[in-house]
C-alpha cells in the first residue's frame, strides 16, 4: 500500500485506516458533507492534504482555526478592510489576503491552501450563471458555499487626456494604444475578453505589450506612461488620478467551504464590510454598493 505521506487522494479504505474509523461511518461523514471528498464515477475520493486540514481544524483550539487565508481577485476595498480588521484583533488571530486572480484562487481553495476565495467572473444579471458554472469545474465544489460580497464598477481607465476619445465602445479598438493584459484567469482579463468579443474582436485585435498582476499594478502602467488602456476596476482608476469609463456592473463575492462560513474571522469580516464607516470608506473609493454583503448566492446541496 501507499505510505500515507505519498498520498494525494484516498479511498474511503484509506481514510478508515488513517483515522482509525468504521469504513461505513466514512461513507456516512462524506455523504453529510463532513469529511471533504469529491465523487468520481461513483465513487468517493479524499483529498489528503484536506483529510489533514479537516483534522487540525476539528482540534480544540486547533492551529487552523485562529487564521484565515483570503485569495482570488484582487480589490483594493478589501485590502483596506483585512489591513484594518487586523489591527482590531491584534495578536489573536490572523487574517491575510494575496490577490491571484480568480481561477488561481479556485484551485488554491480545492487544494486547501486557502480558506476563502473572491471572484468576480460576470455582471450582476449573470453572475448566477457564471459563477456556479466556474465553481463546478473544480474538485470539491460540492462542499462550498457562495457569499455575497459587493458589487463593483468595471470598464475601462485611461489618462485624462484620452478620456474624450474613449466615449464611443466600438471605435476604441481601433485606436493606436498600448494595452495592459491581466494574467490568465484573473476576472478582469475575462471581462476584457467577453467585451472585445462583442465588439467582434479578440486579443489578438489590441496591443497588449504588457500584463499586470493586480489592479494597481496596471493603473501604475497606465499611470506611468508604460500603457495607455486597460480593464480594471473604478475604485483603482481614481486613487490613481485616472480616468474611467464604466462598463458592467460586477458581483464580486467570495467562495468557501461550508465551515468556514462560520469562523470568527470571515463573520468579523462581513460586519466589517455592512458597517457605517464602511460605506463611508466605499463612497470615497468610488463604484462599489454593500447592499445584501453576507447574503448566501449559492449552495450546491
Amino acid at each position: 500500500m501507499t505510505e500515507p505521506s505519498k498520498l494525494v487522494y484516498m479511498s474511503a479504505k484509506q481514510v478508515a485506516e488513517y483515522l482509525d474509523l468504521n469504513e461505513k461511518k466514512v461513507y456516512a461523514m462524506a455523504n453529510d458533507r463532513i469529511l471533504p471528498a469529491t465523487k468520481v464515477t461513483g465513487k468517493w475520493l479524499f483529498p489528503k492534504i484536506l483529510i489533514d486540514r479537516w483534522v487540525m481544524d476539528s482540534c480544540h483550539s486547533g492551529m487552523l482555526s485562529d487564521r484565515m487565508h483570503i485569495t482570488g481577485s484582487d480589490d483594493p476595498l478589501l485590502s483596506m478592510l483585512v489591513a484594518r480588521l487586523m489591527t482590531q484583533i491584534g495578536k489573536s488571530d490572523l487574517i491575510s489576503y494575496s490577490s491571484t486572480g480568480s481561477r488561481l484562487g479556485l484551485d488554491l481553495l480545492s487544494r486547501g491552501y486557502a480558506d476563502v476565495c473572491t471572484l468576480h467572473w460576470g455582471s450582476v444579471d449573470e453572475r448566477n450563471i457564471r459563477h456556479p458554472a466556474l465553481l463546478k469545474g473544480y474538485p470539491n465544489h460540492q462542499q462550498w458555499v457562495m457569499v455575497h460580497g459587493y458589487t463593483r464598477q468595471q470598464g475601462l481607465m485611461m489618462r485624462t487626456e484620452m478620456h474624450h476619445r474613449c466615449q464611443q465602445e466600438d471605435q476604441i479598438i481601433s485606436l493606436p494604444w498600448r494595452w495592459v493584459d491581466r494574467q490568465a484567469g484573473a476576472g478582469s482579463q475575462q471581462h476584457l475578453e467577453h467585451w472585445l468579443m462583442k465588439q467582434g474582436a479578440a486579443l489578438t485585435h489590441i496591443n497588449a505589450n504588457v500584463t499586470a498582476y493586480s489592479e494597481r499594478e496596471l493603473a501604475g502602467f497606465i499611470a506611468r506612461g508604460d500603457a495607455d488602456i486597460g480593464f480594471g476596476c473604478q475604485s483603482v482608476a481614481m486613487e490613481s488620478g485616472l480616468s474611467f469609463v464604466p462598463l458592467i456592473t460586477e458581483s464580486f463575492d467570495f467562495v468557501m467551504p461550508q465551515g468556514i462560513y462560520f469562523r470568527r474571522q470571515l463573520q468579523h469580516l462581513f460586519d466589517m464590510i455592512s458597517s457605517s464607516q464602511t460605506r463611508q470608506l466605499a463612497a470615497s473609493l468610488g463604484g462599489y454598493d454593500l447592499t445584501d454583503c453576507g447574503k448566501l448566492l449559492w449552495n450546491p446541496s
